[in-house]
């Protein structure tokens, strides 16, 4: 209806926008009875009542206690986006309630993740009556028996997996209990900012039942809502039910501008509108992300918490040097860890391990060699602490649950440390002990995997000519969003078309002018793809041929007058 380029009369727009909507909405599990609330999904619709969390209302009570009795309280969180988002949030509540709080971020080369004994009895010597841990603290048994001796009272918000005995702490919130309620457990795959959201919510009730808010202005929780998009988006969070109403409005928000360190790093990101979901992920997480890995770990928080524009500024200038520092570290890791993947061709999951990587960078590079086998992968840092200790991290498939097998790993003596979600992991290891875990890893994990692999299929949500791949359409399409783990953007299949131009830009990114049948003709690209098996037959096989090509369609804004292109995923001859 829209082929032409034109615009289409207004009945025949909202026809084709809620056929194509509801149909989107179908294909990714909504019951047809609750396709309006899915629609258009808002806080009201989708917010449980926190209460129904385990140890939410302790939490909840022991905080506004601290708000009244205006005790000193530290917030400790994680070196990640999730970490730095959360930590953000609970003190940005906090200076709204009247009371400001302390921060402590460890640093990842140094410390590593998760709190500390030491540290937590010298926040409380220090004078913290109260210590926050955000997004870590699950399995901090040993640190928080000490903080406990200490006399310092310890509340837990974290989402990752837990174990059946649970560290000594006034409040434990993670929606990954073992003993957790149906209807926290139904919500496992909130970010910890998520969690952290909820206990804003569940702080700010509580005071106001104690009257608190009498002749006193309550805080805007929905202005916090640009954190736990940001924050859930990096962190790989299933965008579905909660979660995809927490970054939908969270994007709303973002677009105010009203966070000045958020404001800076969108400006530091060079983006000229609002952003997107995908800039969540791709541009401004990694800026944030870049501080903990390579830099101070700080950065995070104090831009996101800060008041001052020219702090603001010059924290995500840092930020984003750290991000170009970062980048070129982890091509070097990725290429030494590429160079031994050949050797693990029969494993279920890669382990890959060399002294010298940086560990600051091997999420990012196991991620991308997952992507690039479709094996979930671990790369581990050798030597990466004095006591030459491996410091690793794991990226998972759909259908193999990463977290769980090396908490696994850990209780069956093969790790000194380990833990996660389903889709990442993070351990330390004794090298020793790498073969056995490798082992380990395969006899746990090798059937689902090999199922899961078996299973893997592009799926197409639409089917259409070249002429059809309009601006108009990608709209719509996008009005189904945001997308991203767990909700899918739709995947189109454009064809059949042949090729007018093909070649490499970038390092390996392949760029394609391709024409169909019917005349029209679009841009299309494939990232990091001129060394595979898609990239050298898009380049040197199928000239003169027809093809259909898969992917996602975008929107290219950069010339004058926007136009579709297709970042390909996938690719078939026509003929």
């Amino acid at each position: 209806m829209a082929g032409d380029g034109g615009s289409p009369d207004e009945s025949g727009a909202a026809g084709l926008g809620d056929d194509l909507v509801t149909q989107i909405l179908l294909a990714r599990g909504v019951p047809r009875g609750d396709l309006e609330r899915h629609r258009n999904p808002s806080l009201r619709a989708f917010l449980p009542d926190p209460s129904h969390f385990r140890d939410m209302d302790a939490a909840a009570e022991r905080l506004a206690q601290a708000v009244l009795g205006r005790e000193t309280v530290t917030i400790y969180g994680d070196y990640d986006v999730d970490g730095a988002t959360s930590a953000a949030l609970l003190i940005r509540l906090l200076g709204e309630l009247g009371l400001p709080a302390r921060y402590y971020i460890p640093d990842r080369l140094l410390e590593g993740y998760g709190p500390s004994g030491e540290a937590l009895v010298k926040l409380a010597r220090e004078g913290s009556s109260l210590i926050v841990t955000v997004d870590c603290g699950a399995m901090a048994h040993e640190a928080l028996a000490m903080a406990h001796e200490a006399g310092v009272d310890v509340v837990v918000v974290d989402h990752h997996k837990c174990s059946t005995d649970l560290p000594q702490a006034a409040a434990l919130v993670n929606p990954n209990r073992l003993d957790e309620s149906d209807v926290g457990a139904a919500h496992g795959h909130l970010a910890a900012v998520g969690v952290a959201f909820l206990l804003a919510v569940a702080t700010v009730r509580c005071l106001r039942a104690q009257g608190y808010f009498t002749g006193r202005a309550e805080p805007d929780l929905f202005a916090l809502l640009d954190l736990v998009a940001l924050g859930t988006v990096a962190d790989v969070a299933a965008l579905h039910g909660l979660n995809r109403a927490l970054v939908a409005q969270g994007l709303k928000v973002m677009a105010r501008r009203e966070n000045i360190g958020m404001a800076a790093l969108i400006d530091a990101s060079r983006l000229s509108r609002a952003p997107v979901c995908s800039d969540l992920g791709f541009a401004l997480g990694p800026r944030i992300n870049a501080g903990g890995r390579v830099g101070e770990s700080t950065l995070g928080v104090r831009l996101l918490t800060t008041a001052d524009p020219d702090e603001a500024q010059a924290i995500a200038a840092q930020l984003s040097a750290l991000n170009e520092e970062r980048r070129a570290i982890e091509q070097a890791v990725q290429e030494a860890a590429e160079a031994q993947i050949e050797r693990q061709h029969n494993r279920a999951v890669m382990v890959l391990a060399g002294a010298g990587w940086h560990p600051g960078v091997i999420g990012i590079v196991a991620g991308r060699i997952k992507e690039k086998t479709g094996k979930p992968t671990l790369v581990i840092a050798l030597e990466a602490d004095e006591q030459g200790r491996g410091k690793g991290a794991g990226r998972a498939i759909a259908g193999g649950d990463l977290g769980a097998a090396s908490s696994g790993a850990r209780e069956a003596g093969m790790l000194i440390a380990g833990g996660g979600h389903a889709m990442a992991a993070g351990l330390t290891v004794s090298p020793e002990q790498l073969p056995a875990l490798a082992d380990w890893l395969d006899e746990r994990l090798g059937v689902a995997i090999t199922a899961a692999m078996a299973n893997q299929a592009l799926l197409l949500d639409l089917s259409l000519t070249p002429r059809g791949l309009t601006p108009a359409l990608i709209e719509t399409l996008e009005s189904a969003g945001p997308f991203g783990m767990g909700w899918p953007a739709p995947r189109v299949a454009v064809g059949p078309v042949r090729l007018v131009k093909a070649d490499t830009v970038g390092k390996d990114h392949v760029r394609l002018i391709v024409r169909g049948d019917d005349g029209a003709s679009f841009k299309a690209i494939a990232f990091r793809a001129a060394e595979s098996e898609l990239g050298q037959v898009l380049l040197h096989g199928a000239q003169g041929r027809k093809l259909w090509l898969a992917g996602r369609a975008k929107i290219d804004d950069w010339a004058s007058r926007p136009a579709a292109e297709l970042h390909i995923e996938d690719a078939a001859f026509a003929d």
